[in-house]
């Protein structure tokens, strides 16, 4: 086979044209391209490489001939649409949180559980932007002296909240920079039933309350961890807020190992580490921020020192691109593994 069809539900979002970026950056063998939205996108055309290419209506025909399909379109379509592309053929490499814990579902980081994608019935999952990155920092550390509990704080861009999202931290600021009306419509999310301002302020809330209070996207990367890792009972943690930051996700991560490592040793682990860059001189004033990830694959790594309150225990600072990396280029490396 020369190439692959592809196709992409979601191709006006974020995530969607990111699909493409990463596809042709990659050289991915893309023999066909099926750009597929909902109806109200349906009149439009999507550019690649100079050629234009109608956007259809997503439907179960939609994927005849189709050999990958990446969705990032909600969960909702993706419980309604990935089956029928499986019916007729494709992989699906699904965005949505709709099948992550399905046990029949791979839930896949090529850097971390490749061998994983190989067990697919015809869908794999990408996990959440946020424990994608957190897992690629993990996992080489845990090859290295076991992991015996994790804690974590997130600082999420608006980007993962959608380009509604982005729009209105713009317009919140110019707003907020004029002394004008602050309008509030998309955090902590759409349709919640009260809204805050995120320009010039940070939200400790992204998705619904579950149990114990705890959001629905803390347990996330909680529940994700461990499956990915192969670490069902793994102690985790985690708190996520929501910040006034376009693009890029951070992350301050406590780990308790099992074994002594250093700081040096873990800088060691990570940096031969697929995926994985060490930006760590505290001296130089060296460390990771979302400016450095910006359009980049790798998840960086920086301000790692010892947690003196426990035996073993480690610090770090960890940032990534979460259009790419948490998920776009994450989809697209999961197709890679199997082609």
């Amino acid at each position: 086979m020369s190439g692959f069809n592809v196709a992409i539900v979601g191709v006006t979002g974020m995530v969607g044209q990111a699909f493409i970026r990463v596809l042709l950056e990659r050289n991915f063998p893309v023999k066909g391209w099926k750009m597929l939205a909902s109806a109200r996108s349906a009149d439009k055309k999507v550019e690649v490489g100079g050629r234009y290419y109608p956007i259809e209506e997503a439907q179960p025909a939609s994927f005849a001939g189709v050999d990958f399909a990446f969705f990032s379109a909600g969960g909702e379509i993706s419980e309604a649409l990935a089956p029928e592309a499986v019916k007729r053929g494709a992989v699906v490499v699904d965005n949505s949180s709709a099948f992550r814990m399905d046990p029949q579902v791979p839930l896949v980081v090529p850097e971390v559980n490749p061998e994983a994608a190989h067990r697919h019935q015809g869908l794999i999952a990408n996990p959440n932007c946020s424990t994608i990155q957190m897992v690629v920092a993990l996992q080489p550390l845990h090859l290295a002296a076991g992991l015996k509990r994790v804690v974590v704080a997130t600082y999420q861009s608006v980007s993962g909240a959608g380009k509604e999202a982005v729009d209105e931290l713009t317009a919140q600021s110019e707003a907020v920079l004029t002394g004008k009306e602050v309008v509030k419509e998309r955090i902590p999310y759409k349709g919640a039933a009260r809204h805050h301002q995120i320009a010039f302020n940070m939200v400790p809330h992204i998705d619904v309350f579950e149990e114990d209070d705890y959001t629905k996207e803390e347990m996330k990367m909680i529940r994700e961890t461990r499956k990915i890792m192969g670490l069902p009972e793994l102690p985790v943690t985690s708190t996520t807020v929501r910040v006034p930051v376009f693009n890029g996700h951070c992350e301050a991560v406590n780990v308790e190992f099992n074994n002594p490592l250093t700081p040096q040793q873990a800088r060691q682990a990570l940096a031969g580490f697929p995926g994985v860059v060490v930006m760590d001189d505290p001296a130089e004033f060296l460390y990771p921020m979302p400016i450095h990830t910006e359009g980049r694959d790798e998840v960086f790594v920086g301000r790692i020192r010892c947690d003196r309150s426990v035996p073993y225990g480690l610090n770090m600072w960890v940032v990534a691109d979460n259009i790419r990396k948490g998920a776009a280029t994450n989809s697209i490396q999961i197709a890679e593994l199997l082609i």
